[in-house]
């Protein structure tokens, strides 16, 4: 049997690194996550680690009013409602006790970031309808 050289073990190691920090950067997971972090500004929708993110281009008071009604019209059971002048916490309950919680932040006068969960680890079909709702009160 031939013993491997120490500089041939590196060169391996090495090699092997590199391969593998190629297939991670250039997993799809990571270019939707750099993706959605310059996009959600631009108004798009992105669904990351069980939370959706969007932006509308509309004051934080009016989006918070919408997704409220949102809430009242899905027949959500609210749990709690927490705002201020820059962000809005609302936390609801489905039918099947599946806690909802939609956060608002001001990103500028006429700017504000929504966040949705639905439950633990996120729905996204029942994530979309919310923010469909809300869309359908601004």
């Amino acid at each position: 049997m031939n013993p491997i050289k120490p500089s041939k073990l590196l060169l391996r190691s090495v090699c092997l690194g590199c391969l593998g920090a190629t297939l991670a950067l250039g997993s799809g997971c990571f270019l939707v996550a750099v993706g959605a972090a310059g996009a959600v500004g631009a108004g798009t929708v992105a669904y990351i680690r069980g939370e959706l993110d969007s932006a509308f281009s509309n004051d934080l008071r009016t989006v918070d009013t919408a997704t409220q009604r949102a809430v009242g019209q899905l027949q959500f059971a609210f749990v709690s409602d927490r705002a201020d002048a820059f962000t809005s916490e609302i936390i609801a309950r489905t039918a099947n006790d599946v806690k909802v919680e939609i956060n608002l932040t001001k990103e500028a006068d006429n700017l504000t970031k929504v966040q949705i969960r639905v439950g633990t680890f996120g729905d996204e079909p029942m994530s979309r309808a919310i923010l469909d709702r809300i869309k359908s009160n601004l």
